[in-house]
């Protein structure tokens, strides 16, 4: 396939493999259109997703460039991607190596492809095209005896196969074999290829089985929500105990909508409802992590000021910029690198953290976690929620217009003084007046200022008369009781007022960028909880049963949905999608006994 054809796969043709170190998309050409090495969010290796024609790829297909079918291996993250053509079939194997080894995740950063022959005499293609980052300059390729060393990187690239060198220009042949690709960031392969990359497979197959074996799953939707627990733990970057929002920049929106934005980060509120998510699921090894990630953080911020989002590494180098040389996903641009929300004041943070951390002084799994300094930690966050309740900040969807005080922000100051009053009360610590107190004042305020009441709704900022699907969440803060008819009647008003199709919009006001015109996949499935939550369990059941139609065939979501066009989009794969799937499954699905 010559550049003049090259094209943008659709989301729904991408699948994403990765280790907790990196992650790689490959699409159903079988080609890797995006990958950053050696992290989330260093720069792209293969970028082919934001420029067809320029961007760096690797690919492994038909010679006469026909799509295949993909799908992944049960319970794993590893990628088969299945051709046919007219003289034969075959596969192509695309994982990341991940199991135990000497007691610890081996995770090198290595991206490893197998193609085998299935039936007949495939002519296959192979071109790896590999990309000196955002410069997009091709780097030099030094040829060895069975492998190609890129030269230009900030450490060594290298492609080892078993292939001949000769074919690796893109020109077809005859496929009539196992051929082994690894393409290594650092540390080259040295052993025999074949056994290592059989051994790696294997023993990574084993590991996601495992993994998910250990998974608590609820009673129905079990395979989307495997799915999604895979997919989730390949946003956590395993050396810091960071969660990334998703693994790619500037997915448009919706188009036309110049909302591009660099998601290769760690939010904070992200990671807190993702480690809720890894509760239900029964795993705790990543709440662990994260908890490191955070009092790294808290170190390094004088006062608690915190960021609403880090680097992978808990650094705030996040100034944004615009690559006026990139066209951007379907010339969707602009390409943005960083995120200027960095640099926002949002208060939520603060209370979300303290959920974050709570669930140490009740867990006794976690006991080990239960420190002098965690506790120390805590009671500050919650602090300086209560200081900073009511007052105005970008709020949740991080508004770039006027900032006014955001109900879901003081919503997070309550839940967070509410929690540490009840951590002080279970451990019988003497600040748990204070705190209840400051809860109950924070509550007394949100119900002034937000409650409005020809809306018959809590409204989305102070005063204010837009509604905001983020207050779905105070059915599942407890903010209000189960039966409390404000509770009900905001949720009636949001379902009403925000729902295109089976999907529910973020908000209706212009938020600098003109008024949004597609779903955040994340706010059906908080309808889902909420409705859930009070009770309307079968209602919860259908809305979530319809949201499972959107997504691909890989069982992955992006993070907006178009109901009109029936297409993904937003950065992808979105941590908060899957997350929210996660927990609108456990909160919709019938009890074991009830299905047994």
């Amino acid at each position: 396939m010559n550049a003049a054809t090259r094209s943008y796969p659709r989301l729904e043709e991408i699948g994403v493999i990765g280790n907790c170190q990196f992650s790689a998309l490959v699409d159903h050409l079988g080609e890797v259109v995006w990958s950053c090495l050696p992290r989330f969010d260093s720069e792209p290796v293969f970028s082919a997703l934001l420029d067809a024609e320029s961007g760096g790829r690797f690919r492994i297909g038909p010679a006469d460039g026909q799509a295949g079918t993909q799908r992944y291996r049960q319970s794993t993250n590893i990628l088969e991607t299945t051709f046919q053509t007219a003289t034969g079939s075959f596969r192509v194997v695309d994982f990341a190596p991940r199991f135990l080894q000497y007691e610890r995740a081996f995770r090198p950063t290595q991206l490893v492809r197998i193609v085998e022959p299935l039936e007949g005499s495939p002519r296959i293609a192979v071109v790896c095209e590999p990309k000196l980052g955002w410069s997009k300059r091709a780097p030099e390729a030094v040829a060895g005896s069975h492998h190609i060393r890129y030269e230009g990187f900030a450490s060594p690239l290298r492609l080892t196969t078993d292939m001949p060198l000769s074919y690796l220009g893109g020109q077809g042949f005859t496929l009539t074999e196992r051929q082994h690709f690894i393409l290594s960031w650092g540390t080259p392969v040295e052993e025999p290829l074949a056994p290592l990359c059989e051994r790696f497979l294997h023993q990574t197959a084993r590991y996601w089985q495992n993994w998910v074996k250990h998974c608590n799953i609820p009673a129905v939707h079990q395979q989307e929500v495997i799915r999604s627990a895979l997919a989730l733990k390949l946003h956590c970057f395993e050396d810091t105990g960071a969660v990334v929002a998703a693994m790619t920049t500037s997915i448009p929106e919706s188009p036309g909508s110049g909302r591009t934005w660099d998601y290769r980060y760690c939010w904070l509120r992200d990671a807190n409802y993702a480690l809720n998510a890894f509760g239900l699921l029964g795993h705790f090894e990543e709440r662990e992590q994260f908890v490191r990630y955070l009092l790294n953080i808290a170190g390094e911020a004088p006062g608690l000021d915190l960021s609403p989002l880090y680097r992978v590494d808990g650094s705030r180098r996040l100034e944004e910029r615009i690559l006026d040389e990139w066209p951007g996903y379907e010339g969707e641009g602009p390409v943005r690198i960083g995120n200027a929300a960095a640099t926002h004041l949002q208060h939520d943070v603060y209370g979300e953290m303290v959920l974050a951390l709570a669930p140490i002084f009740f867990d006794e799994r976690m006991e080990a976690e239960r420190s002098p300094a965690a506790l120390q930690l805590v009671e500050q966050l919650a602090r300086k929620a209560i200081s900073l309740a009511g007052s105005p900040d970008a709020g949740i969807w991080e508004y770039r217009t006027e900032w006014k005080p955001q109900t879901f922000s003081s919503l997070m100051c309550w839940a967070g003084a509410d929690r540490m009053a009840r951590i002080a009360d279970q451990h019988a610590l003497p600040v748990a007046v204070e705190f209840r107190d400051a809860a109950a004042a924070i509550h007394e305020q949100i119900v002034a200022h937000s409650w409005n009441s020809r809306r018959s709704a809590f409204v989305g900022h102070y005063g204010g008369e837009d509604l905001d699907a983020s207050l779905l969440q105070m059915a599942r803060l407890r903010f209000l009781p189960a039966d409390d008819a404000r509770l009900a009647s905001t949720i009636s008003a949001i379902t009403n007022d925000l729902t295109r199709g089976d999907w529910l919009l973020r908000y209706q006001l212009n938020d600098g960028f003109g008024t949004p015109t597609v779903a955040f996949v994340i706010c059906t499935f908080w309808m889902v909880e909420a409705l859930a939550s009070i009770g309307r369990r079968g209602e919860a059941r259908a809305v979530f049963a319809r949201s499972l139609t959107a997504l691909s065939r890989l069982g992955l979501f992006s993070e907006d949905y178009d109901a009109k066009t029936r297409r993904m989009w937003g950065n992808f794969p979105q941590a908060y999608s899957h997350v929210g799937l996660i927990h609108a499954a456990f909160a919709a699905s019938p009890e074991w006994p009830e299905v047994l």
